[in-house]
């Protein structure tokens, strides 16, 4: 079975950095463009930042431009989401995907609280 497992969230003050990690297991998906997505307490899931197969292209939200940076390492079938200047407002469950995502590769995410 296909699963993808985020990790390297947590609880960081304001200002803070972190970075996560996303490692398919079962398969890779190297050939695939991927995307991180996030769904802040109370609210709808929504799109963070999608990296090309081979990472000639990369694509933010207006929300998180110039503060998150999305990244690749094809040989260890990973993709990574570099957080800095974290504000309260990021405070989100957060989940990679294919991009498009597909429905039934969506995992357990992993949970970034920031606080003020």
């Amino acid at each position: 079975q296909v699963q993808l497992a985020e990790s390297g969230g947590g609880q960081v003050q304001a200002g803070g950095s972190l970075r996560l990690s996303c490692a398919p297991s079962g398969r890779t998906f190297n050939d695939y463009a991927m995307a991180w997505f996030r769904q802040p307490p109370g609210k709808e899931r929504e799109f963070v930042a999608a990296i090309s197969y081979n990472a000639d292209m990369t694509k933010y939200a207006d929300s998180v431009k110039g503060r998150f940076t999305i990244s690749r390492d094809n040989a260890k079938n990973t993709v990574y989401l570099q957080m800095n200047s974290l504000k309260p407002e990021d405070t989100a469950v957060y989940y990679c995907n294919t991009r498009p995502p597909v429905f039934n590769l969506w995992g357990q995410g992993t949970q970034v609280i920031v606080s003020s």
